[in-house]
């Protein structure tokens, strides 16, 4: 389907309605709605295919039928607003773009050359980060591929970003040169950024219910920055605070 054709006949099964040039040819409500279902459905499909989500898995999370799914694709039917919030959360869209123009699809294919390109790199990057390791350890490929029970060569194609590293691999090797997985993860740019706030979420929502109050409470905001100042004084300095309060307190 072209959203583009469905959009220009939308406009124009409009301007008929508003410049009322054939009063004996009557605006076509039901071909409106087909055109608006249409247009709903395009912009449905675009966003599944950039989200690489299937029907099945799609119809899975509103609990209907693959073919449900499709209908809305085709405009043969509507899905309503509530199914349609769900489906904007799992593809990972705003809600606003099933009411828009724009497609997704213009740039799917630099999104993938994108991701592409990201996995080659970081792939290099481990292997640099692996032989760094290894050396500040003293160990030789060799002597690290024997610790591993992996080939030499492996070894050597993997620091040189040549092949990925498995992670099943991976976390033996990590082990072996003294480093955790942490160590190896991407911090910087979007996907680092991304992954370290799910990071510390994680850490938060593992914190006593009654901490993560005390910390989600705009009015405790002082508390925890002074805690923070806290943090980055020396001990010495700690001890004397200590001291002070202690002699207050008497």
């Amino acid at each position: 389907m072209n959203f583009g054709d469905l959009g220009a006949r939308f406009k124009q099964a409009k301007s008929s309605k508003d410049a009322d040039k054939a009063p004996d040819k009557p605006y076509d409500h039901a071909e409106s709605y087909r055109l608006r279902a249409r247009m709903l459905g395009v912009l449905v499909r675009d966003a599944r295919l950039s989200a690489a989500r299937t029907l099945e898995e799609c119809a899975r999370l509103l609990n209907v039928e693959p073919s449900m799914i499709e209908a809305w694709e085709y405009g043969d039917t509507s899905p309503s607003l509530p199914q349609l919030e769900l489906l904007a959360y799992f593809l990972g869209v705003p809600i606003s773009h099933f009411w828009g123009q724009n497609a997704l699809d213009q740039d799917r294919n630099a999104k993938i050359a994108a991701e592409h390109d990201y996995v080659l790199l970081r792939q290099r990057m481990i292997g640099a980060l692996l032989r760094q390791a290894r050396e500040e350890v003293g160990l030789s490929q060799e002597q690290l591929a024997e610790a591993a029970h992996l080939d030499a060569e492996q070894v050597a194609l993997y620091e040189l970003g040549e092949t990925p590293i498995p992670m099943n691999e991976l976390s033996v090797l990590s082990g072996l040169v003294k480093r955790n997985m942490d160590y190896f993860v991407e911090t910087a740019g979007t996907i680092g950024e991304l992954l370290r706030i799910r990071e510390e979420w994680k850490r938060f929502t593992d914190l006593d219910e009654d901490v993560r109050a005390f910390a989600a409470n705009p009015l405790n905001l002082g508390f925890i920055k002074i805690a923070m100042m806290f943090s980055r004084l020396p001990a010495e300095e700690l001890r004397k605070v200590a001291e002070g309060m202690l002699e207050i307190a008497m």
